[in-house]
């Protein structure tokens, strides 16, 4: 199940443009209307729009967008980042 915004971890939504054909499926199916094709055809999408619901990797037929793990908040008070991709 995808991760939301609002879990620990730090999770983004990655499109591989040499796998993207440019069918438009993943922003006829985006609830929130944050993927568009860009100006060479391709999926591209706006950050600030995006609520990494993940519906856009299921419909995707190349499997070119899917959700990638950043790493997740550190609750070691001594980590200045704050980012703890080891664990």
């Amino acid at each position: 199940m995808p991760q939301a915004k609002s879990d620990k971890f730090f999770t983004d939504l990655s499109i591989k443009y040499e796998w993207c054909k440019g069918c438009g499926i993943c922003a006829a199916f985006c609830p929130k209307k944050a993927l568009f094709l860009g100006n060479k055809g391709k999926a591209e999408k706006d950050q600030e729009k995006c609520s990494l619901c993940g519906i856009c990797t299921e419909y995707c037929p190349d499997f070119a967008i899917s959700l990638v793990n950043k790493g997740r908040l550190s609750v070691n008070a001594g980590n200045e980042a704050g980012f703890d991709a080891g664990k």
